[in-house]
């Protein structure tokens, strides 16, 4: 069934962050802490593998050198600047505000909640198997990758939500629209990303990712919200770079 892999990931992200509020319960705030500081580093870990596919062979010999890390520079750069007029941050945590507002717990702080709701929809939404996974699952050719996501995602919402609270539960909603978007994508329009713009976007997948844990390491609050126009933007951009050099 179409759609279904992204069924699967709606509710093993549900079911996580239930779990980790539960047991975040029972946790001191102190390591609640070091919880969202270790979610941080694997988060840049995780985004630093990504973003070396801007080396990958198949982009790479595409292009004259150096062109792949300017197209991502200007896709970066373009898609921040058309997510800060469009204030897509900022809509984001009003979402979360929201959200907040009609089903949190009255003793959850609004910083927090919203902090969860924002955090945990970019690191599971930026990632290339959100991509990927969705438009593989539009095409027909099964689940696979967004199984595999799903199981990363369940883990990595208990360990979120045990620090950030019933945020991460609501960032479901954004996964479900995010991916089903692609989903669609991938069903009406075939085979839509060569190798190359697929490389293109696990680079900028991976350092949107780098923006997220450096966030969650409140080292920056880098509005990555903003830049998400850049995972629109760089396949654009690499077809452009292709005809013109």
């Amino acid at each position: 069934m179409i759609g279904l892999g992204t069924l699967i990931n709606i509710l093993a992200i549900s079911i996580g962050a239930t779990i980790g509020v539960l047991v975040g319960n029972r946790i001191a705030q102190s390591a609640r802490d070091i919880v969202t500081d270790a979610l941080g580093l694997v988060t840049l870990l995780i985004g630093a593998f990504s973003a070396v596919a801007i080396a990958d062979p198949n982009l790479t010999q595409s292009l004259p050198s150096g062109v792949p890390v300017l197209i991502l520079l200007a896709a970066l750069v373009t898609g921040g600047l058309i997510g800060n007029y469009l204030q897509l941050e900022t809509r984001i945590e009003n979402l979360g505000e929201k959200l907040k507002q009609r089903f949190a717990n009255e003793g959850e702080s609004s910083k927090k909640f919203v902090e969860g709701f924002v955090s945990a929809s970019l690191v599971f939404a930026v990632g290339p198997l959100a991509i990927l996974g969705a438009i593989s699952d539009g095409l027909g050719r099964g689940i696979d990758q967004l199984v595999l996501k799903s199981t990363l995602d369940f883990f990595a919402s208990i360990a979120f939500a045990a620090s950030l609270g019933w945020g991460v539960a609501f960032s479901a909603i954004v996964v479900g629209i995010y991916q089903g978007v692609f989903t669609v994508i991938g069903f009406f329009l075939g085979e839509v990303l060569s190798l190359a713009a697929i490389a293109l976007l696990n680079a900028v997948g991976g350092l949107l990712l780098i923006g997220v844990g450096i966030r969650l390491l409140r080292l920056r609050q880098i509005p990555v919200g903003d830049l998400l126009p850049a995972l629109l933007l760089a396949p654009i951009f690499l077809s452009l770079a292709t005809v013109w050099l």
